[in-house]
């Protein structure tokens, strides 16, 4: 088995800061919006955010109120969650206002 190394591990951040600088250049104004609602009235999880969606589709009560496209968001939401959970990165950290 291959020992991982001090350099080898400094590389793969380096990648792995790069991989997130890349994404968060190329997210839309609707997806900055998402993190930044996310960060300020979902505790930073998405789970809430994507519940209180998927409630409102189902005529469920839901906690806030979000554009109409609740359908776009909702897979905004998982492509999001997607990416935190392969690079173990919080977007919030990344993003902190629609621009």
């Amino acid at each position: 088995m291959a020992k991982i190394t001090e350099k080898h591990g400094k590389i793969d951040e380096k990648k792995r800061k790069n991989a997130i600088a890349d994404f968060v250049k190329g997210l839309s104004a609707e997806h900055k919006m998402l993190i930044v609602l996310k960060s300020q009235l979902y505790g930073g999880k998405w789970e809430p955010m994507y519940q209180d969606l998927k409630n409102r589709l189902e005529g469920k009560p839901y906690i806030f109120k979000l554009a109409n496209r609740i359908n776009d968001d909702i897979e905004r939401i998982e492509q999001m969650r997607q990416f935190e959970q392969q690079y173990s990165a919080s977007l919030a950290d990344y993003v902190d206002s629609v621009e």
